[in-house]
C-alpha cells in the first residue's frame, strides 16, 4: 500500500454494464488530471460484480474509450469480482467485532419493517439487529447487515459540495453479504479502495449518499477515510439531465462524429472546471492547473458550439501525417475509396480547407471537389455562364497555365489576376464558370487553391474537359 501521506492515487470504477458515458469519461479525466497534478498516480478498476448485467463488450468498449482518450492506469487494472474473497474476509472481521449482524427477514418481513420505521421516523430496523444467532440458524438463508449507529450526525467535508450533513437514523442497516453470499456494492467499493490505496474518491454527486454509508464502514473497519470529491452531473443543452434526446453520449460516439481526443480532453476538463477564462489548454497546462477545489459545484451543460470550437483548434493543429490518415479512415468508414493519384491530391487540399472544418467528418464534404472523378458533370448554372465569350477568354486562360512551372497558391493567385487584367474584365467575368468547371458544383475554396489543391494535370484537363462540353 503506498504512503497516503505523501501519494495520492485515484482511481476510475466503471460498472461494465454499458458504454464509456461521456459524463464516465469526465470523471476518468479529472481523477487522472488529479494524480498527475499532484504527482501521484491513477488506477482503474473495473466493478464486475455484477454478473447479470456485466459483459464482457462492455468492458472492451470501457478499454477502447479511455484508450482513445489517452487515459492509461499507472498499475495494472483491478478486477473487482476477483477479489469476492477478501470482500467476505472483511465482512466476516465486521461481524466477529459487532459491526455486523445476521438477518433472516424475508422479503415480506423486511417491507413491512420498512413501513414501520417510516412510520416512526427512522430507517429501516431488523429485530434481528441485536439478537446473536445460534449455530443452526446461520445455516439457514439469511444476509448480513451493517450495524451501524442508530442515531449520529454524520459529516462529510466534501472538497467539492463542502460540509454535507447526514444523520445515520436515516439510514438502513445496509446489506453487506447477499443471501447467496455475494458481496454489496458498497462494501465492496470500500474494500477495494482501502487496499488499492485510494485516497481521493473524485466521482458524480449522485454517490454523495453513497459517501455517507461508505464512511461509517471505513470507521467501522479502522481505516482512514479518502478525502471524496463529488462532482455535478453533466446536463443537456436544456439544463436537463443528459439523456438519448440529447444526442451522443457514448464516448465511441464522439470519436465516430469527428471529435479528436485531445478536443474532448481539453472541453471535459472545461465542463465543470475552469481556470480563468481560458477555453483553449493542452494536456500540460491542465495538469498544471487542475485542482479539484476549483471544479464547480453547478451542473455543467454540454455545448456543442463549443465543443466545436475547441475541436475546431486542435484539427488544425494536427500534424499533416496525422491528418491525412484520420480523414482517410473517415473516408474508409463511409466506403469512399480513393487511388493513388487522388490520395496525393488529398494530401495536397487538406492544409488548404482546414481552416474551414468543425470535425474530421466534415472533410468528406469539403473534399468532395477535390476526389471527384473525371469527367465532372456540370451543373446548369456553370453552363449557362458558358457563353462564347467565357469559353474564349477561359481557353486562353488555359494556354497562360500551361508553361507556368510554380504551381502555388500564390503564383496560381498572380497569374489569375495578371491574366484578368489583360483581358481588361473583373474576375468575375470568369471567376464562376471556371469554379463550376474545376469543382463540378461541389463546395470548394477559392480558385487559386482549387487549383493547387488539384495540381497542374488535374486542373488543366477539368478545364479543357468543361470546355469541350
Amino acid at each position: 500500500m503506498p504512503d497516503t501521506k505523501t501519494s495520492v492515487v485515484t482511481r476510475f470504477a466503471p460498472s461494465p454494464t454499458g458504454y464509456l458515458h461521456i459524463g464516465g469519461a469526465r470523471t476518468a479525466l479529472f481523477n487522472w488530471l488529479y494524480a498527475k497534478a499532484t504527482g501521484g498516480r491513477f488506477l482503474i478498476r473495473i466493478e464486475d460484480t455484477d454478473k447479470e448485467r456485466s459483459t464482457q463488450a462492455a468492458v472492451d468498449a470501457i478499454f477502447k474509450g479511455l484508450e482513445w482518450l489517452g487515459l492509461t492506469t499507472d498499475e495494472d487494472i483491478v478486477f473487482q469480482s476477483g477479489r469476492e474473497q477478501r470482500h467476505k474476509d472483511v465482512v466476516q472481521a465486521l461481524f466477529e467485532a459487532g459491526h455486523a449482524y445476521a438477518c433472516f427477514m424475508t422479503p415480506e418481513e423486511t417491507e413491512a419493517a420498512r413501513e414501520t420505521a417510516r412510520a416512526a421516523g427512522h430507517a429501516l430496523r431488523s429485530p434481528w439487529r441485536d439478537q446473536i444467532p445460534t449455530t443452526d440458524q446461520l445455516a439457514a438463508p439469511h444476509v448480513i447487515r451493517f450495524k451501524g449507529p442508530l442515531d449520529e450526525p454524520l459529516i462529510i467535508n466534501d472538497a467539492v459540495q463542502g460540509q454535507v450533513k447526514f444523520n445515520t437514523k436515516d439510514m438502513d442497516d445496509l446489506i453487506l453479504l447477499r443471501s447467496d453470499g455475494t458481496p454489496t456494492y458498497n462494501l465492496a467499493v470500500v474494500v477495494d479502495d482501502h487496499d488499492m490505496g485510494i485516497t481521493h474518491v473524485i466521482r458524480g454527486d449522485d454517490h454523495l449518499n453513497n459517501a455517507a454509508r461508505q464512511s461509517l464502514i471505513y470507521m467501522a473497519a479502522g481505516w482512514n477515510l479518502p478525502t471524496f470529491a463529488h462532482i455535478p452531473l453533466i446536463h443537456g443543452p436544456d439544463g436537463a439531465k443528459l439523456s438519448k434526446r440529447h444526442g451522443a453520449q457514448a464516448v465511441g460516439d464522439y470519436q465516430d462524429m469527428g471529435y479528436l481526443p485531445e478536443a474532448m480532453r481539453n472541453y471535459l476538463a472545461r465542463l465543470g472546471w475552469s481556470h480563468g477564462d481560458d477555453e483553449i489548454f493542452d494536456d500540460q497546462q491542465m495538469i498544471e492547473w487542475f485542482d479539484i477545489k476549483d471544479i464547480n459545484k453547478a451542473p455543467a451543460r454540454l455545448d456543442f458550439d463549443k465543443l466545436n470550437h475547441v475541436n475546431a483548434h486542435w484539427i488544425r493543429q494536427c500534424a499533416p501525417e496525422r491528418l491525412t490518415s484520420l480523414v482517410e479512415d473517415d473516408l474508409n468508414r463511409r466506403e469512399i475509396a480513393i487511388d493513388t493519384a487522388q490520395a496525393e491530391i488529398l494530401e495536397r487540399t487538406l492544409p488548404l480547407i482546414v481552416e474551414r472544418a468543425l470535425k474530421i467528418t466534415d472533410f468528406a464534404d469539403l473534399l468532395a471537389f477535390a476526389l471527384a472523378k473525371r469527367p465532372l458533370q456540370i451543373d446548369e448554372k456553370t453552363k449557362k455562364l458558358l457563353t462564347e465569350e467565357t469559353i474564349g477568354r477561359l481557353c486562353r486562360l488555359h494556354e497562360n497555365l500551361l508553361p507556368l512551372s510554380d504551381w502555388s497558391t500564390g503564383s496560381l493567385e498572380v497569374t489569375l489576376k495578371n491574366f484578368v487584367e489583360n483581358e481588361g474584365v473583373g474576375f468575375g467575368k470568369i471567376g464562376p464558370a471556371l469554379r463550376g468547371i474545376l469543382s463540378g458544383g461541389h463546395p470548394a475554396p477559392d480558385i487559386s487553391r482549387i487549383l493547387a489543391a488539384l495540381g497542374k494535370s488535374e486542373s488543366l484537363d477539368r478545364l479543357k474537359d468543361g470546355l469541350s462540353k
